[in-house]
């Protein structure tokens, strides 16, 4: 499982089945908060099945969705390398499947296998500048664009269309791009209007290319 995921790219065959050796496995229903924002860090989470959100929290409660994961998609690699708490908060957005690596553990592994600590830092430091460039482009970009931009991203083609697959809500749309439910609606009221989207089973439809400009 492990070789497959993107940040233990480059590790050999006795480097993952170590790391593998000393993870666990858990399983959690639906709607199961994993860690929450400003919990003490101590494990990283592969996703083996499944979906969760990343996202955080302001004081009122309101959520701002940065991510959501599938199937080898993985969260949590600060954990093994700083000693930082939690910078967002994991809920599972269906039944999820986990392999597990907790700080200790990993720590054991590096006695023997120090090239790992190297690969790892390599591999972060690539996802967070791909993570800066994303938070950049929206922070240029209007409610529109950013909408688009969402939408767009979470597009898989089908049948010389685009189908999002995952159900979004215009408020998990709005919590995503940081803007108003009502002024999600209104952009997506206006492109179905236009023939650009239309709605299949609370699935999105992209029939087009999405304008540039609202």
């Amino acid at each position: 499982m492990l070789k497959t995921v993107e940040i233990f790219a480059g590790l050999s065959d006795a480097e993952l089945s170590a790391l593998e050796e000393s993870s666990i496995r858990r399983s959690y229903p639906k709607n199961t908060v994993i860690i929450n924002e400003n919990d003490v860090a101590d494990s990283l989470y592969v996703i083996e099945s499944g979906k969760v959100k990343v996202y955080c929290s302001d004081k009122n409660g309101k959520e701002f969705i940065m991510n959501t994961l599938g199937g080898g998609d993985y969260f949590g690699e600060l954990a093994l390398l700083d000693d930082d708490r939690r910078s967002a908060s994991v809920r599972t957005m269906e039944k999820a499947d986990f392999c597990i690596i907790y700080k200790q553990d990993f720590n054991r592994v590096l006695d023997e296998h120090p090239n790992i600590a190297k690969t790892l830092i390599r591999n972060i430091t690539r996802r967070v500048r791909a993570l800066t460039e994303k938070v950049k482009s929206l922070a240029l970009q209007d409610v529109y664009g950013r909408v688009t931009k969402v939408l767009n991203s979470l597009a898989t083609e089908r049948n010389d269309e685009f189908y999002v697959e995952e159900k979004l809500t215009q408020q998990d749309i709005a919590d995503r791009v940081g803007a108003s439910r009502e002024m999600v609606a209104r952009i997506l009221k206006d492109l179905t209007i236009g023939g650009y989207i239309s709605f299949e089973n609370r699935h999105i439809v992209i029939h087009r290319r999405l304008p540039a400009n609202y």
